[in-house]
């Protein structure tokens, strides 16, 4: 009689993701492809292959692609204006080093990273995909605006700053800043010339600071 065979044990994966850690590690390899390839371009095969899960997994979490680079938009930049926001709440000190610190942190935060390639795909992609394009702005650009104008609105109250129109100032702080990403991540990514962000920066917030101090006495009166 020969003693019964006894059927192999299923072989156990060397490693095995947390399931509730899955949308996070899919959302942190959508960024990468988003940034590196924009929304048209970006598949979800290759944010599966980036994030080490099925193509199948994302669709458990997430309805399609728009779905996933909305929540992508959530976790990432949202968060950043969040805190942002609280800074500007609790500053005590003076608007113009308010305003410096938040210019020096977008480009920290944003410019410089990988989220750098979310806002270039917002403005190469923006009228191909408009309902994306509204998300984003409520999301992000409507709140950095009245962020700034904010910063802006307080140093004309305290009268640090000139009586500017502040929402007009907002699209001149802004415009120069979206410009360094522009030439950080595409032409000058083609033209193989340097590229010096945190100069052109400093450069933005000499001339900005210099423009939004009041004029003196003698310069009104001769104006």
């Amino acid at each position: 009689m020969h003693p019964q065979s006894k059927k192999p044990s299923p072989m156990k994966p060397r490693w095995q993701r947390r399931k509730d850690a899955r949308p996070e590690e899919i959302v942190t390899a959508a960024l990468q492809v988003f940034a590196q390839h924009g929304f048209a371009a970006a598949r979800l095969d290759d944010v599966a292959k980036e994030a080490g899960v099925t193509k199948g997994t994302i669709y458990l979490y997430f309805e399609n692609k728009e779905a996933l680079f909305q929540e992508v938009i959530r976790q990432t930049v949202v968060p950043i204006l969040a805190a942002a926001e609280q800074e500007v709440r609790d500053w005590k000190g003076s608007s113009a080093t308010l305003l410096r610190h938040m210019v020096q942190g977008w480009w920290t935060t944003v410019g410089k990273g990988s989220l750098a390639g979310v806002v270039k795909l917002i403005v190469a992609e923006a009228t191909n995909f408009p309902e994306l394009t509204r998300f984003y702005y409520k999301e992000v650009i409507r709140r950095g605006h009245q962020l700034f104008a904010q910063v802006l609105q307080r140093g004309v109250d305290s009268g640090e700053f000139r009586q500017v129109d502040v929402l007009l100032t907002v699209r001149l702080v802004i415009a120069p800043m979206l410009m360094a990403v522009v030439h950080s991540q595409s032409l000058y990514r083609c033209i193989r010339e340097p590229f010096d962000g945190d100069r052109y920066v400093e450069a933005h917030l000499d001339m900005l600071l210099r423009g939004l101090a009041p004029a003196p006495i003698g310069e009104l009166n001769h104006a």
